[in-house]
């Protein structure tokens, strides 16, 4: 006879149950962070205080979190039950009004102040009481914040217009080879599209670090100018100092000669020969010690002309470091353009394959979400390293935009680059990233296409990136060929 074993229970291993009972406060902050106003704000904290492991904190806001939102809450239950759909309404709106839409009013303190007011009083309505009121600052309040964003949308879009101009004017000023060249076109690439915070930011860190590194070549220059104007004065000097031992030496033959001819006797003449003898003597020597004084200023001179060469050289070179990703190292989307017209030329001419894969992080959003967006930043450190190490040297990894990249993989068949990218894949998941001693596992989905005789840039990367698209839908951590 079978026995009765009650109602079926899945019986996990202890250590699973421990691993989802340790993550269920983490879940729990992540979710709030992702809400707006003072839930998010309450949730961003929550996550640094168990990043830091700091235990009176979550503690703390815990109990905020309780008697803030939920104890109100409870209390309407022990009183009168389930609320009405009509207090659910009242107390959604309220938490729309005085919580989430004053704290993006926060920049507007007189309409924050109103957004407080408001949420405040839909708190203590009832029903039967005058609704007609609160209906009419609601009403207001929503036309005057509508026109605040209309006024602050066309604020920033005339404040990017006019930097954008600045910049143009900038760009007729300068210098064809000017360094400043290719940082002025990075920003005004970014005032041109959308870019999101992380890539504003990485490129932000970035100019910040040429800053510094163009302000010491620059100070070098100066330091191996005025060196080489102190050697030019000094060898000038020389040449003066030359030429009065020269107008002495003449004037003292002339006294010689003169000497000479009114000289009586050999013996006098013996003896004024060797003055002058000496005199030329002396002469020869302080003209061969010029010449070599000078022969080493001019050195010295050649030695600064090649060191300010050498030091403007690299400040170009710095200033091409714009063509690259200051996050992760690889080329942005200008190093990609520029040495994707080079490649395509050779491929036009040569009749060679050039393939291109566009690859997309898997669901990175979350990715932040669970490690914050440091954690974001050593995924995406990893991922290029990842990436380097299965191209080759005539290969590049371009960082297209916050989590997509683009392989150029010149020569390459368009199996043979699926291939490569699947090679990838594993090796990802095979390695994966660490930061903070945490390990962060992450996928992603690719799209592959071979360049067409005549195509341009634009059309084949959009055509890798439908299959990229496809990839994802397919179940991500794929790879699509376009044919």
């Amino acid at each position: 006879m079978p026995i009765d074993r009650g109602p079926s229970v899945s019986v996990r291993e202890p250590a699973v149950v421990a691993a989802g009972a340790r993550s269920v406060l983490p879940d729990f902050a992540d979710g709030m962070a992702a809400l707006p106003g003072e839930l998010g704000s309450l949730g961003r904290r929550l996550q640094s205080a168990l990043r830091e492991e700091d235990w009176r904190t979550c503690h703390r806001l815990l109990h905020q979190f309780l008697d803030k939102y939920l104890r109100e809450f409870a209390e309407s239950l022990e009183a009168g039950g389930a609320l009405a759909e009509s207090d659910q309404l009242r107390d959604l709106l309220r938490q729309a009004v005085g919580v989430a839409l004053a704290s993006l009013l926060q920049p507007l303190p007189a309409l924050a102040d109103e957004s407080s007011a408001l949420g405040t009083e839909l708190r203590q309505w009832r029903p039967g009481s005058d609704l007609a009121p609160l209906a009419r600052r609601v009403r207001e309040l929503c036309h005057q914040v509508g026109v605040h964003a209309g006024e602050t949308t066309e604020q920033h879009t005339l404040m990017l217009g006019l930097f954008d101009l600045l910049l143009e004017n900038l760009v007729e000023l300068l210098d064809d080879g000017s360094w400043l060249h290719g940082q002025v076109a990075v920003v005004r690439e970014l005032l041109a599209g959308d870019p999101d915070r992380q890539t504003l930011e990485a490129t932000r860190n970035g100019l910040r670090e040429l800053v510094y590194q163009q302000g010491l070549l620059k100070q070098g220059i100066v330091d191996s100018k005025d060196a080489m104007r102190t050697m030019m004065v000094t060898f000038v000097e020389r040449l003066d100092g030359m030429t009065a031992s020269t107008g002495q030496f003449q004037t003292r033959i002339e006294s010689h000669l003169q000497v000479i001819r009114e000289a009586r006797s050999i013996a006098e003449l013996g003896k004024r020969m060797d003055d002058v003898l000496e005199d030329t003597i002396q002469l020869q020597a302080q003209a061969l010690r010029s010449r070599e004084q000078m022969v080493a200023a001019r050195a010295e001179v050649d030695a600064a002309e090649a060191r300010i060469r050498e030091l403007e050289t690299q400040l170009r070179d710095v200033g091409d470091l714009v063509r690259s990703d200051p996050l992760t190292g690889a080329l942005n989307r200008r190093g990609f353009e520029e040495l994707y017209e080079r490649e395509a030329a050779h491929a036009e001419r040569d009749a060679r394959p050039l393939t291109l894969a566009v690859l997309d992080l898997d669901e990175f959003s979350r990715l932040n979400a669970r490690h914050g967006h440091p954690g974001g930043d050593a995924a995406l450190r990893h991922f290029v390293a990842i990436l380097r190490g299965g191209l080759r040297a005539v290969d590049a990894v371009c960082r297209h935009g916050g989590e997509e990249f683009v392989l150029l993989l010149p020569g390459t068949p368009l199996a043979e680059a699926q291939s490569v990218v699947q090679r990838m894949q594993r090796a990802l998941a095979a390695q994966p990233a660490m930061h903070e001693g945490r390990r962060i596992t992450f996928t992603f989905s690719a799209g592959v296409a071979m360049r067409q005789l005549g195509e341009d840039r634009e059309h084949l990367v959009h055509r890798a990136d439908r299959a990229m698209y496809q990839a994802k839908r397919d179940g991500r951590n794929r790879v699509v060929v376009a044919h």
